[in-house]
């Protein structure tokens, strides 16, 4: 539902990996009870309009996952061990040099489009260029500079070092075929209604509530057991777990409350979930351009009377985002390795006597049990997140209630999904549940909430991090040297500094840790990643997702 991707390979200066991937035309079938061999997922998304293109967040094709049936990554990097060596997908080798400038590939040989065309260098080589010519599509703003073809080899360079976004690069970004795409007038608006993509999957039917795609005939690995995937968009929570719970849903990313009750026990035997922990987390979001809240000192004392515990219990179920005890907002034990010497042994604890000094030391003052700020004016917040998010919606709810013990006047609006994610988009918020981006290290964490290159006015739209438009230039520039750094000891010395800031800061309210989790049937299919086979997150909407599905067979 809304966990925003990002791993990082960490690793030496030069990473060199190859292998070959199996290849063959393979075949197809269906489990005993499910004949037609369909795999049905679900996300709680809401209707969708029809838009394939891969690389627009608001496209039905990323909102339900299923761009990555159709289209295909460079490297299969797995989130939930980011450190380990990446599967050769469409690239065989892959090389970095230059201090992370300089990127050389070597392309899958025997690789068609479902078209039947080749996939060459070119069109990775085209790839590549389209989201260096079209900023709208490169939403994670990589810097590309030079880029070559030489028979079966791509050659990228980049204008600053690209350690921190290996990950987007090499996994986030699928590839499309240059003899399809050049031919559009607008590639950033298309919504690519005859998707042609590298991928086991055609696109066959497409309704605002369900999807289907059919297997290829011909494909460059083995066909994948399961003929037919259907994506269906549920309209919330409620109606997605009630689909799992009632066997016509699969596959989802999807919070539930009492999971055990109203989900696993419906068929303990086939039930399944697994929600791996990754380096990211989920917080409050205040918008620090709005008056008081540009004030670190309020917001400091908000984070220290949000009772975390409270959050993970009820509006987690104590399973789904676990808590962030550590003041640094980094989740533990991913991000234990990381932590500034000054802060690891320091927890978030509620304090409200403490958060009360805190905002009198500033200026602000009660009248009664209301809090004021230094202008006189009550402080009243307003705490939105869509109405079909019931984890947010809880979380808001607690929230709410803590505020109170400081004297804030807070409401929750429950939101429509499509008017809220424009209002986070151009800033018209004042606080709201939301994610950061993930990685093997914390820089993803600290980019999504504080990197000033990030930022846009109010009222500007297609931001991609910072939704609170906080402005710190010490932390931007922090962030430049974790990502440009050539060495550990620079790379430490940036990541303290930046623990330094958002303890001081605290332009986040962090709650909970993020995970890359599924639920999934075992009725009909077998091979799902566990706790025993950790091979990819459970997460349908992930790069990921496409070697879940090749790893599937009938039950």
């Amino acid at each position: 539902m809304r966990l925003r991707r990002k791993a990082v390979s960490v690793g030496a200066a030069l990473l060199l990996l190859s292998g070959v991937a199996a290849c063959g035309d393979g075949t197809t079938g269906g489990a005993a009870g499910n004949p037609d061999g369909v795999l049905n997922v679900g996300m709680p998304n809401g209707p969708q309009t029809e838009n394939h293109n891969p690389f627009l967040p608001s496209s039905a094709s990323n909102s339900l996952g299923y761009r990555w049936a159709l289209y295909e990554p460079l490297v299969m990097f797995n989130q939930v061990k980011p450190a380990e060596d990446g599967k050769p997908w469409l690239a065989t080798k892959w090389t970095w040099s230059d201090n992370y400038r300089k990127l050389e590939l070597t392309i899958r040989d025997g690789v068609k489009w479902s078209d039947g065309q080749p996939l060459t260098a070119e069109d990775i080589a085209y790839t590549f260029t389209l989201l260096k010519n079209t900023k709208a599509l490169n939403i994670n703003a990589i810097p590309y500079d030079q880029i070559s073809v030489d028979g079966d080899k791509v050659t990228a360079t980049f204008t600053t070092p690209q350690f921190v976004n290996q990950m987007d690069i090499l996994t986030q970004t699928p590839m499309v075929p240059k003899h399809q795409w050049e031919k559009m007038s607008n590639p950033a608006t298309d919504p690519v209604k005859n998707p042609v993509g590298s991928g086991p999957y055609t696109l066959k039917t497409f309704t605002p509530q369900t999807v289907t795609l059919d297997v290829r005939k011909e494909y460059w690995q083995d066909l994948p057991k399961v003929k037919e995937l259907r994506y269906t968009s549920y309209n919330d929570n409620n109606a997605q777990t009630t689909a799992l719970a009632n066997g016509s849903s699969e596959w989802a990313f999807t919070f539930i409350s009492n999971y055990q009750t109203v989900y696993v026990n419906k068929d303990p035997q086939h039930h399944k979930l697994w929600f791996p922990p990754v380096l990211g987390i989920h917080g409050l979001f205040l918008n620090t351009q709005l008056k008081p809240f540009d004030n670190p000192a309020l917001r400091r004392a908000m984070n220290m009377v949000i009772n975390r515990g409270d959050v993970f219990k009820q509006g987690e179920s104590g399973y789904f985002y676990p808590q962030v005890k550590n003041v640094t907002g980094l989740p533990t034990p991913a991000g234990e390795p990381f932590l500034a010497d000054a802060y690891k042994s320091k927890s978030f604890k509620v304090d409200v006597a403490g958060a009360k000094k805190e905002l009198t030391n500033a200026g602000f003052t009660f009248q009664g049990d209301k809090l004021v700020d230094p202008t006189g004016k009550p402080v009243k917040i307003t705490l939105s997140n869509p109405a079909g998010w019931s984890d947010y919606i809880t979380t808001l709810e607690i929230i709410k209630d803590n505020l109170s013990e400081i004297g804030i006047d807070a409401t929750v609006d429950k939101a429509n999904e499509d008017t809220w994610t424009s209002n986070i988009d151009t800033g018209q918020f004042e606080g709201a549940m939301h994610w950061t981006n993930n990685g093997a290290t914390p820089y993803d964490i600290y980019e999504s909430m504080m990197d000033g290159a990030l930022y846009k006015p109010t009222g500007q739209s297609g931001v991609n991090g910072n939704w609170g438009r906080f402005q710190n230039a010490d932390a931007t520039a922090a962030l430049n040297q974790y990502a440009n750094a050539p060495d550990d000891a620079t790379r430490k010395a940036a990541m303290d500094e930046l623990q330094k800031i958002y303890v001081e800061q605290a332009p986040v309210l962090v709650t909970g840790a993020a995970n890359a989790g599924g639920e999934y049937s075992t009725k009909n299919w077998v091979g799902w990643p566990d706790d025993s086979n950790q091979y990819a997150p459970a997460q349908p909407t992930q790069p990921n997702a496409l070697d879940i599905i090749l790893h599937l067979k009938p039950a």
